[in-house]
């Protein structure tokens, strides 16, 4: 079981972080952030969709084609727990070695796209003041970075979890005797 975990969740944590590092990196100054927003969560999804093949493979290989709902989820889990840590891993590394400035192009995307969609002004300088002390904390505080990221990151792994583990989750038949 260990090993299924742990390939199913690296290679999922890298899956992940595939749109952040490949689409944003390339293309993603020109999309809006609820696009962006988008493709990244889609990617996400697709990610942990490995969760069901995970869950389906050791049920049907290891557990004779049955498997709890609990040992489906705690197997989920933990898949959802490496890639997320992957996922916050090669995150830190990229904001801290290619994209340093991601906090500053956010709250300027932000901005201008609150302006094209009519907020006031005084809403606008309200939620920019709140916006910017969020992101001096992010790009100051390593830990408070990890933390929001692994929030991007984590709810959709349970939520696929608790999904796959109902889905697949399979008792063994009692054995009958014809007399």
């Amino acid at each position: 079981m260990k090993k299924t975990i742990w390939v199913y969740g690296v290679i999922a944590g890298l899956i992940s972080v595939s749109w952040g590092v490949v689409g944003e990196g390339m293309i993603g100054d020109h999309m809006s952030l609820h696009t962006r927003l988008f493709f990244g969560y889609a990617t996400m999804v697709l990610a942990f969709s490995l969760i069901f093949v995970a869950v389906k493979n050791y049920r049907d290989s290891f557990q004779n084609g049955t498997i709890t709902f609990g040992k489906a989820f705690r197997i989920g889990l933990l898949i959802t727990l490496i890639a997320s840590t992957v996922y916050v891993i090669i995150w830190m590394i990229d904001y801290r070695y290619f994209v340093p400035d991601y906090g500053d192009k956010y709250q300027a995307q932000q901005i201008a796209e609150w302006k094209a969609s009519g907020v006031s002004a005084a809403d606008i300088k309200k939620q920019a003041a709140e916006l910017a002390a969020t992101m001096g904390e992010y790009k100051a505080n390593a830990i408070f970075r990890a933390f929001f990221t692994y929030l991007e990151i984590v709810p959709v792994g349970i939520l696929i979890t608790l999904l796959v583990a109902l889905i697949l989750k399979r008792r063994s038949k009692p054995v009958t005797v014809n007399a």
